[in-house]
């Protein structure tokens, strides 16, 4: 008998699918798992990061044995090694934090921090390279907002995060007295706590808030690198641009994400005691540092952004921790070993008759709406017609071979910081690499990049519950299917749709269709911002409709769209939805949507339910399940949903973007 691909052992028979999909499909496996100690949420994304995780340590550790002196070898040992850990204590850090405290002027602290920054600090100015969102062929400088110890700016100000600055502050007093470094200014850690909070504060009253920080268009703000100074006065925008290593002439044009950001900074800057500036700045490198130090700053630092932010019970076994600083800076080097052991080429090859199935539906969707006018269609087809798939790994592997380990952790910290640093810059202005991946294959994700007009599947989230190739087709193509309809529909979502077929970031719209397409995505807006959570209080947790409205309407089309290429894979065989087999009981549209609902299973600690409420662009799973099928009309007709249930929406009010 054929694999249906569905596991009928999570479906909730009391539940009606009509009244909550999510729990009729997840409801039993929802009630008896137990989240483990020590993460703050589990479920089907969580499984395969289990496993990959899993197969990289044997990989890491084969190598540490093996070939101690590897780079991977080396950087995992170095993590390893707890006792030369505990005998360095706090020097260290103490070493590292020496440059500010001698710091007795501002451009004395600029260039201690700039310096920093090349070791892997951060301060108050965030910077990344990335492709040009106005020129894709060649990278550019992006400025961007930072500087907080809080997941966002929301948690300096509003009251119901008034508990959690509370616990904060008490988390700083603690660093400080496990650190000393408030006795350098004088001060208690009770009120080094106190100023640095207020500190962040204010650097948090300039912030962005997340909505506003998604706006493609707001976010690019060319300025000539030399013009830093005079567009923001206050701070040495271009003195510290210089200390990172690069000439202004090199920099050329920068991108400002947030002006009003660095306006504020500016004045701040201006206005802010210099001892304020440097406690604030020796605390960002405390809290950037606890992972690597003593066992007791680990556990402070796991007290607060493990226990108290995220709601876990439980300091990660020390081998997961390791392996996650090999893979943040050994990534693609691991990788390469990954996918020669765990993913086959057969694999890849099924993958892209999915992908190729999802544009046709996409093509097909777009050519039939009855919405957009021809100008508008024209150019959203050229732009499917452009977009890139990349499946499983890269084409061609970074190279390390420049970066060498020792058996000292936080020389190593240093080195991966510098060799990271050293190639972001090396690319600015430089032709863009088509070839470039921002995942390694052993991540458990997907992504569309809009100014490469990609998207992306990296090898680790090829396997069940998203992709079996043992399984039917109509559960391949609600799970993964649908997760690369959701990637492809993000280069038509609310900010991917700004950006061409090029990857520029330009307006192919015609009025009257945009406003339309507005009006559509408003609908949808509204619907999620009348959720929230299972256990949540409504009065004060909610979901953000705007801040997850590209998600949404990822997840509305990708579904809608997956539905249509199952179709299609249908007519291949000779086949229609009502031809196609009867699987444990199931019709075949019933598994699209249960394969859907089974792949976004997850069970969440209350804490980091309201964290992600705030700090996440995608809806709680339960949203993501109820929230899109309610919008489509066959699922209505697969399980019999009338006036009166829950999940019930009049024809009228159901929302129809891309399908």
């Amino acid at each position: 008998m054929t694999n249906s691909g569905i596991d009928t052992s999570f479906l909730d028979p009391a539940t009606k699918p009509a009244d909550d999909f999510f729990r009729y499909v997840n409801g039993s496996w929802h009630d008896s798992h137990v989240i483990p100690a020590d993460r703050s949420r589990d479920g089907g994304m969580y499984f395969l990061r289990d496993a990959a995780e899993e197969h990289v340590r044997e990989i890491i550790e084969n190598l540490a044995s093996q070939e101690p002196g590897s780079r991977i070898g080396a950087l995992y040992s170095s993590f390893m090694d707890t006792e030369a850990i505990e005998a360095a204590g706090l020097a260290p850090l103490l070493a590292e934090v020496q440059p500010i405290l001698e710091a007795s002027t501002a451009d004395d602290l600029v260039d201690a921090m700039a310096d920093l920054d090349i070791q892997g600090h951060g301060g108050p100015v965030g910077w990344y390279t990335s492709i040009d969102a106005k020129n894709p062929e060649k990278y550019v400088i992006y400025l961007t907002q930072t500087g907080l110890g809080l997941p966002d700016e929301s948690y300096y100000r509003e009251d119901k995060y008034a508990e959690l600055r509370t616990a904060y502050q008490a988390h700083l007093q603690r660093i400080f007295e496990l650190t000393g470094l408030a006795e350098n200014f004088g001060l208690t850690p009770a009120d080094a706590a106190a100023a640095v909070l207020a500190h962040e504060t204010e650097l948090a009253s300039h912030h962005w808030d997340a909505v506003k920080t998604r706006d493609a268009d707001a976010r690019y703000n060319p300025v000539e690198a030399k013009q830093l100074d005079a567009s923001f006065p206050g701070f040495p925008y271009q003195r510290w641009l210089t200390g990172l290593g690069i000439s202004l002439e090199q920099a050329g044009t920068v991108v400002v994400n947030q002006p009003s950001y660095f306006e504020g900074l500016g004045q701040m800057w201006q206005n802010s005691p210099l001892f304020i500036w440097k406690l604030w700045y020796v605390w960002q490198m405390a809290h950037s540092r606890a992972p690597y130090l003593t066992q007791a700053l680990v556990d402070e630092n796991f007290d607060f952004y493990g226990r108290t932010l995220s709601g876990s019970e439980q300091l990660r076994d020390r081998w997961k921790r390791g392996v996650a600083l090999v893979e943040s800076s050994l990534g693609e080097e691991l990788g390469k070993e990954y996918v020669a052991i765990h993913f086959p080429p057969a694999h890849k090859a099924q993958m892209m008759e999915l992908v190729e199935d999802l544009l046709e539906a996409y093509r097909q969707s777009i050519e039939s709406l009855d919405w957009m006018t021809e100008e508008t269609r024209t150019k959203a087809l050229a732009k499917l017609d452009a977009f890139v798939t990349k499946i499983g790994y890269p084409d061609k592997w970074r190279d390390y071979s420049a970066l060498e380990m020792t058996d000292d952790l936080f020389e190593n910290l240093r080195r991966s910081a510098a060799f990271e640093h050293a190639f972001q810059l090396g690319r600015v202005h430089q032709p863009v690499d088509k070839s470039e991946w921002l995942m390694t294959p052993q991540t458990v994700n997907a992504y569309y990049m809009p100014p490469a007009n990609e998207i992306v599947f990296p090898a680790a989230i090829l396997q069940a519950p998203y992709f079996d190739p043992q399984a039917d087709a109509a559960a391949n193509y609600g799970a993964i299917g649908a997760v690369i309809g959701h990637e492809i529909g993000h280069g038509f979502d609310d900010q991917g749709s700004k950006y061409d077929g090029t990857g520029a970031l330009n307006n192919w719209w015609t009025e009257a269709d945009l406003q339309e397409f507005q009006k559509r995505t408003a609908a949808l807006v509204e619907q999620y911002n009348a959720y929230t959570p299972a256990g949540l209080d409504p009065e004060k947790f909610t979901v953000n409709g705007q801040l997850t409205l590209g998600e949404n309407i990822g997840d509305l089309g990708g579904l809608s769209i997956a539905l249509k290429a199952y179709q299609i894979y249908l007519e291949r065989q000779g086949l229609t939805l009502e031809t196609a087999p009867v699987l444990d009981g199931l019709t075949a549209t019933q598994r699209v949507f249960i394969a859907w609902a089974q792949g976004w299973r997850m069970k969440t600690r209350p804490q980091t339910a309201e964290m992600l409420l705030t700090v996440d662009p995608h809806s709680p799973e339960e949203f993501r399940v109820n929230g899109v099928v309610r919008n489509i009309d066959e699922f209505y007709t697969a399980f019999d949903v009338q006036p009166g249930d829950k999940l019930y929406l009049a024809p009228q009010d159901r929302v129809k973007i891309w399908s």
